[in-house]
């Protein structure tokens, strides 16, 4: 089968899996790809409750860039019904379910790039890490934003650990909510135990490196624990890379759309461009940020430590972010 044939038949049997199933508006599976394999392709996963629509603006923004780009459906995701608290929406409540799906994706993105960056927001992060760490040798990188590995709040991480009841989102009128409207607890509660075991395994396993993008104004999960899995795949991976908003961007949980209340959305995906793009290891970026800090120019620090092959422009935009943090 040709490359171009290849392409068009997983879109094809995506297509056709879907439109059997009544699907809320925005939650097919998105295909932003040409008609041949490009050097990397990427598999984005949504956020938990919501759908593929949530990762448009990036994979738009990445597909410009050369890239084939896949966002599709996760499991028990996006189906239209009136769901409720006596009619929960199916989410999935067994990892299983995601490791397959992941390993699933991996191998189909396979036809579309000859290398395959994975990336998520939230409980789509946690698949991306586990992807990165049980199959490093088949990801080129992996992008997590906002890994639901713990919740920020002690209270409310005693009531997913304990109680099996219906959440409903308490989203603002202005902005918008993708996806499910509510979920019962049980369904979130495998995404933090997947989240600890993440933690524990990327203390023992060698990563593929991996960019984790924090918020300081993230009220759902812990930014500790990002610089726990951080520092994790650092003793392996040298091209880890870890940024943590500050308080005065008022970047939130959701941070991929400003539909969803990130007025930084095209900073974050500055950022994922500049970890894609590049080949630096993170003491390399901590040197270009002190060059920075030193007052040189950012193409004179960049050549000064002779990475100017291996550097993306939109570094820039990271060191600039962390000299302006200090």
């Amino acid at each position: 089968m040709s490359d171009d044939a290849a392409i068009a038949a997983v879109v094809e049997a995506t297509r056709k899996q879907e439109a059997a199933r009544p699907l809320m508006d925005g939650a097919a599976s998105i295909f932003h790809c040409f008609d041949r394999p490009t050097p990397k392709a990427i598999v984005f996963f949504h956020g938990f409750t919501a759908i593929p629509a949530q990762f448009d603006a990036i994979a738009t923004v990445f597909h410009a860039a050369g890239y084939n780009v896949i966002v599709p459906l996760l499991p028990g995701h996006g189906i239209a019904d009136d769901w409720s608290r006596d009619h929960p929406p199916p989410l999935p409540e067994d990892w299983q379910v995601y490791e397959t799906f992941g390993c699933f994706w991996l191998q189909q993105a396979a036809a579309f790039g000859d290398r395959v960056i994975v990336g998520g927001l939230s409980g789509g992060a946690n698949l991306a890490g586990w992807l990165a760490v049980h199959h490093a040798d088949r990801v080129d990188r992996a992008l997590l934003f906002a890994p639901y590995l713990s919740n920020a709040n002690l209270a409310v991480g005693l009531v997913v650990r304990t109680l099996d009841i219906y959440f409903e989102w308490k989203t603002s009128s202005r902005l918008k909510q993708f996806g499910y409207p509510g979920f019962s607890m049980p369904a979130l509660r495998l995404l933090v135990e997947q989240g600890q075991a993440l933690l524990d395994e990327a203390e023992a396993i060698p990563a593929a490196p991996m960019l984790i993008v924090s918020s300081d104004r993230d009220l759902a999960v812990n930014e500790k624990d990002h610089e726990v899995l951080f520092e994790s795949v650092l003793r392996y991976q040298p091209k880890a890379w870890h940024f943590c908003f500050d308080a005065k961007f008022d970047v939130p949980h959701n941070m991929m759309t400003e539909a969803e209340g990130n007025d930084c959305a095209d900073l974050v995906f500055a950022i994922a461009k500049a970890f894609v793009q590049s080949d630096l290891d993170w003491a390399e970026v901590l040197a270009l940020r002190d060059g920075v800090d030193r007052g040189e120019r950012f193409d004179q620090a960049v050549a000064a430590l002779e990475l100017g092959d291996r550097t993306s422009p939109d570094v820039l935009t990271i060191v600039t972010l962390m000299t302006n943090a200090e």
